[in-house]
């Protein structure tokens, strides 16, 4: 059976290019389309996709405010958020509110299977140039320090960290660390402890807005 894809942009000749580069992978299925959050929402008090790829500035209702209306909602379908050059804050925003992902809307095709595959998978997965910018956005925005961990950050913990928000799987950090794969889980729930937050794109935020990743 297909994977169920929505796609949600107010940009037709977007909606058109992701459509053709799906169409090339049996695998999956643009059954959903939206042109706003609030025709999304219509959408998807009747239907369920299985994810969707939303832009973040949309007439009528933006991309993070339907990600708030859906969570009010329920609606647990994994989002992956379509970008551009000039949105790092928001990106930062939408990390917090649990996307799982987030693609240049000029993506390539094995970017975008890559980043629809780790979201099925219940994962987040951010490209090398989006984590660059989402780190770099709390640099340029800060004026006031963010408090630091009550605990600090074991070596292993910074790793994990790193991987996690390189898309990793436990099983391939368990293999780099040489470690099993338990204690990957372990190391993660000890991460998410200290950072307060409950799940990997919470964590990614966080550490991007304290600075974690430059120590």
């Amino acid at each position: 059976m297909s994977c169920k894809v929505m796609i949600v942009d107010d940009h037709f000749y977007i909606r058109e290019g992701l459509k053709l580069i799906l169409e090339t992978e049996p695998a999956y299925e643009v059954q959903f389309e939206a042109a706003d959050g609030l025709e999304a929402l219509e959408q998807l008090g009747i239907a369920r996709p299985d994810v969707i790829l939303m832009d973040l500035n949309m007439p009528r209702l933006g991309g993070l405010e339907t990600i708030r209306e859906m969570r009010s909602r329920g609606i647990d379908v994994p989002v992956i958020i379509l970008t551009t050059y000039n949105e790092d804050e928001l990106m930062l925003r939408g990390l917090e509110l649990g996307a799982k992902g987030y693609l240049l809307k000029d993506t390539g095709r094995e970017a975008l299977f890559r980043t629809l595959d780790s979201a099925l998978r219940g994962e987040t997965l951010l490209q090398p140039e989006i984590l660059a910018r989402v780190f770099a956005a709390k640099q340029v925005k800060a004026a006031i320090p963010e408090p630091q961990p009550a605990v600090p950050l074991s070596e292993k913990e910074r790793f994990v960290l790193k991987a996690i928000a390189q898309g990793l799987r436990n099983k391939e950090i368990a293999f780099e660390l040489g470690i099993a794969e338990r204690t990957v889980k372990a190391h993660l729930t000890s991460l998410y402890n200290k950072l307060g937050v409950d799940n990997r794109a919470q964590a990614v935020a966080v550490a991007a807005e304290r600075g974690l990743d430059r120590k």
